[in-house]
């Protein structure tokens, strides 16, 4: 199928690129505006033009999508929270001092090591009525009971920006947390918070009741926690109860896209609802019933799983096709993919950069360019070799579209994604059938032992198959590094090697033989230029000082305590040495001294041993040393004094304050995140 001759392709490329400008760029709204409104005219002026002549030439195609690109830029600046005059991120002045702050519970969110997190609305700061969404954290206690969505609470606290990744190639959270439009955090502990016994009334509220009802009854009646925490995944679309080690089992089996529900989810719930509503008339108006019962299904089910991005996708692609169903019209699904896309980042655009609707749209569009194909290579007469054939070659068409985006983000690649999808697929369907039917029933509190006791069992039996496919670690290819530039050339390559395995020739496998040279350039360029770095690198480590020394490739390690395979420590570390395609060549234990390139560097702890005569020109201070700075700055004379996250917080502003009197550069890793040395 050749894609890009379809309009519809060109024209919503070209409206993605107007989000991704608009939310790189920061163009204002006023900018937003104008150029949609001249874009108008233009487009208008070419139409006239084009009509009169009853040709469409260049011009009428360059204005179409000239008014697309607008079009993306102006959705992405309306749909900006921070618009409105009284949004919190739009005064300094709430940020950084402690503020009554009220705030009503949104969402739930997964809690991290040390908080609970909750995404909240805020309703006043100050006493002066306010709004934007910012994340709560609450420090974890033995007698914290945790909020419920809707509660309104009162916080006397400081509100603070997202901050940025305080050591190299981190996951940028706080950038992340903007395309969510959460602009502040506040981190306080139960104390300072004051409940009001006012619930909001919002479909929210609703929406996480009538989870917890079902969470709730189940609970009661035995079901266990870690088995319950997937089937409400499954279902309900609620991960925050899944534990890391499950958690990370499925990601390893290439089983992850499971626990979140997506169309293959929803595609279930409308064959149920379908099946459910067969005994209606087939005609005009128990086709019309169909459709509303169908609709109100599909988006009652993808608000009560948070609607999350992969969600909306599936529920607006499911309406689509069941309009086509139910009015007996013929569906393109390429045309039903696009129009959804169209539609959802017109009112949504911060989707596009959540890397779940991206993974959604790019295996769903495989699975419906690729998976006819490979089917087309085999085919068996026995419906049952069929159908695990079906799901075969759908998994490996998704695998492919998702592979060069999940390596991009995540760096691995589960090399048994397909013994997964064959074994599992078939079971989700019976484990969802008899899921769904437990879940309604629950939430009346109608629990049948048989039916919990089925479900409990097949998630049980599902996660033994998991963990052992994720034990396999031999076949789980980690730390992969990939650039931008080698994933849009790694599509390129997928996209050209499709097309000339559709229908072979020379000039598509030129095109695809440029698209492997270019490869190969860009990784080799990458590579020798990473070779010829040299760098010093303080981590922020809390309660611990890292040092890397790197040498092009190689990377020398010094640390003060040993690194833990699954630890934070260890996982920064190696999100460095992959994105900067290096291997750690030694770890050895933090020295006193060190040289790097011409600079001598003095590291001081606790034990406050040093020699003054070696005249440093870097001072790295660690561990909290009682010594005197003003007296060591003027015996030195450093050109710089470091000081790590394994210090007292109020050591270190005692040090800077003494940096300052001396006019010596101080950095701190808590306020600055790490120091680099080149």
């Amino acid at each position: 199928m050749k894609l890009l001759q379809f309009p519809i392709v060109r024209i919503i490329f070209w409206f993605v690129l107007g989000i991704i400008f608009a939310f790189y760029s920061g163009v204002s709204l006023y900018f937003g505006s104008v150029f949609l409104i001249c874009s108008i005219f233009i487009f208008g002026f070419c139409f006239y033009k084009s009509h009169q002549s009853f040709h469409q030439n260049l011009y009428f195609g360059i204005s179409l999508y000239l008014l697309f690109f607008s079009i993306g830029i102006f959705a992405s600046l309306i749909n900006d929270d921070r618009l409105k005059s009284n949004h919190y991120a739009n005064s300094e002045s709430n940020f950084g001092i402690n503020h009554p702050i009220e705030v009503v519970i949104h969402e739930k969110l997964k809690n991290s090591v040390s908080n609970y997190r909750y995404i909240a609305k805020v309703v006043e700061i100050n006493h002066k009525i306010s709004s934007g969404k910012i994340l709560l954290n609450f420090k974890k206690t033995s007698n914290f009971k945790e909020f419920s969505v809707g509660a309104k609470l009162k916080i006397v606290d400081q509100l603070v920006k997202n901050f940025k990744p305080n050591n190299p190639n981190q996951f940028d959270y706080g950038r992340y947390l903007e395309t969510k439009g959460v602009y502040g955090q506040v981190f306080t502990d139960a104390s300072k918070v004051k409940i009001y016994p006012i619930v909001d009334t919002s479909i929210w509220v609703y929406a996480s009741n009538f989870r917890n009802k079902i969470i709730d009854n189940l609970s009661k009646n035995g079901f266990k926690k870690e088995e319950l925490a997937v089937v409400v995944a499954l279902i309900l679309g609620q991960q925050q109860d899944i534990s890391k080690e499950i958690l990370r089992d499925y990601q390893y089996a290439g089983a992850v896209h499971i626990l979140s529900v997506s169309g293959l989810h929803v595609g279930f719930i409308l064959l149920f609802i379908t099946f459910l509503l067969k005994p209606l008339p087939k005609n005009e108006w128990g086709n019309l019933i169909r459709l509303i019962i169908v609709f109100i299904a599909l988006w009652a089910f993808a608000l009560i799983a948070g609607l999350a991005p992969s969600v909306v996708r599936s529920a607006t692609m499911f309406s689509f096709l069941a309009v086509g169903m139910f009015l007996n019209r013929e569906t393109n699904m390429f045309h039903t993919l696009l129009v959804s896309l169209f539609l959802i980042l017109l009112f949504e655009p911060l989707f596009l950069f959540d890397i779940g609707f991206q993974l959604s749209y790019i295996a769903l569009f495989f699975i419906l360019w690729l998976q006819p194909m490979l089917k087309s290579v085999w085919s068996p007469k026995n419906i049952v070799i069929v159908y695990f054939w079906d799901i075969l070659t759908v998994s490996i068409a998704a695998q492919i579209g998702a592979m060069p985006l999940s390596i991009y983000y995540f760096h691995q690649f589960p090399g048994l994604f397909f013994i997964t999808n064959l074994v599992l697929i078939p079971c989700l369907s019976v484990v969802m059938a008899l899921g769904v039917l437990m879940m309604v029933l629950a939430y009346f509190d109608v629990v049948w032992m048989i039916l919990l006791k089925s479900v409990e069992i097949s998630i049980s039996v599902m996660n033994g198959f998991i963990k052992r496919i994720a034990s396999i670690e031999t076949l789980i290819i980690k730390d992969i590094p990939l650039s931008f530039s080698l994933l849009v050339v790694s599509y390129f390559i997928i996209f050209s090697l499709i097309v000339w395995f559709k229908k072979p020739a020379f000039n598509k496998l030129i095109i695809l033989m440029i698209g492997f040279l270019c490869f190969q350039i860009i990784f080799f360029a990458n590579r020798w230029s990473e070779e010829q770095k040299k760098e010093l690198i303080v981590f922020n480590v809390k309660n611990n000082s890292i040092i890397a020394e790197r040498n092009g490739s190689n990377i020398t390690l010094f640390t003060s305590k040993k690194l833990l395979n699954d630890s934070f420590e260890n996982k920064m570390i190696q999100s460095y040495v992959t994105a900067n395609f290096c291997k750690i060549k030694t770890i050895d234990k933090l020295k006193n001294t060190l040289q790097f390139d011409h600079n001598k560097i003095l590291i001081i702890d606790k034990s406050n041993i040093y020699k003054t005569s070696t005249k440093p020109d870097i001072i790295i201070l660690r561990n909290s040393p009682k010594i005197n700075l003003e007296r060591l700055i003027f015996e030195i004379k450093p050109n710089c004094i470091i000081a790590d996250a394994s210090n007292y917080r109020n050591y270190v502003l005692a040090w800077k304050a003494s940096c300052l009197k001396q006019k010596i550069l101080f950095h701190s890793t808590y306020e600055k995140g790490f120091f680099s040395l080149k």
